[in-house]
């Protein structure tokens, strides 16, 4: 049985904090449930990481079902949201609950995610009448990049930090399990995280979330166009990817690999069966 939202919920309110880390693959998949990962997002931040946009805006929703499926097949045990990408729950309610019903029946992900407040509360409260759980993003949202004119820390004024706390209350109205709090200062995050029920979950929003998500690329020093203010590597693996690789083409010019222990072998016999030379089975058995 994966984590459950219940189990998330209940770990708020026993002050156990929330480890979510994104993941895109199988391999990566079984790497951080083995580490103990409580929830994976397959966020469409793989635009970014694995398909080389310069932003997630072009992420389709047969990217994201290609990508939860893999992750899916990589765990049993953690939680999987699955981002729902730009365009898909922003046109009509009928098509969000769609596009959300399809990350759970044909992805596998236990629940879905979508950016904005007040102004999706609606659809996400139909995605959840639905039977779907529906984990909220506010703050600064990528798929609204354009909107916002680049990745700008958001709620900084009075008016904007009023906005916000009433666009996480939407959420938490509209039947979200949780939200998550991106790009905002620390102490509007703290504020947010105390007047909800729900748990809150921060990327570049301090310490005082109920949770943290950060990037698996960022996270292990694999993606290296860009490293955000709240990004910490915890490992350099690109550094040791490109050496190991060096090493390898290293190792094929010089005819150092394979070695004979890499190497296959043609019995004796049927060696000299097809080159005509009788003497090296005969060799072969000195």
């Amino acid at each position: 049985m994966r984590t459950t939202i219940r189990e998330i919920a209940a770990m708020k309110r026993r002050g156990k904090r929330i480890a979510m880390i994104t993941a895109y693959d199988y391999t990566s998949a079984r790497i951080v449930e083995a580490a103990g990962m409580d929830i994976i997002l397959v966020g469409d931040s793989l635009g970014q990481v694995v398909l080389g946009y310069d932003s997630t805006v072009p992420v389709t929703m047969e990217d994201m079902l290609h990508h939860i499926k893999a992750v899916v097949r990589g765990s049993d045990k953690t939680h999987i949201v699955g981002d729902l990408p730009f365009m898909s729950y922003q046109a009509s309610e009928s098509e969000a609950v769609r596009n959300a019903g399809r990350l759970l029946k044909e992805g596998g992900a236990q629940s879905v995610k979508l950016e904005g407040g007040k102004h999706v509360a609606k659809s996400m409260r139909r995605i959840v009448r639905a039977g779907i759980p529906v984990m909220g993003h506010i703050g600064l949202t990528p798929q609204a990049v354009n909107q916002l004119g680049g990745y700008r820390i958001q709620g900084k004024t009075t008016k904007a930090a009023v906005e916000l706390i009433e666009d996480a209350k939407a959420v938490e109205d509209a039947g979200a399990y949780s939200v998550v709090l991106e790009g905002v200062p620390s102490q509007l995050a703290r504020i947010v995280t105390q007047r909800l029920t729900i748990p809150t979950i921060g990327i570049g929003a301090g310490v005082h979330c109920d949770g943290q998500v950060q990037v698996f690329h960022d996270m292990m020093g694999l993606y290296s166009d860009f490293t955000p203010k709240h990004a910490r590597k915890y490992a350099n693996l690109s550094a040791d990817m490109r050496g190991a690789v060096a090493d390898y083409i290293q190792d094929v010019r010089a005819q150092s690999f394979p070695s004979e222990d890499e190497s296959f072998t043609l019995a004796p016999n049927v060696l000299a069966e097809l080159t005509g030379d009788a003497n090296i089975a005969a060799r072969s058995e000195r």
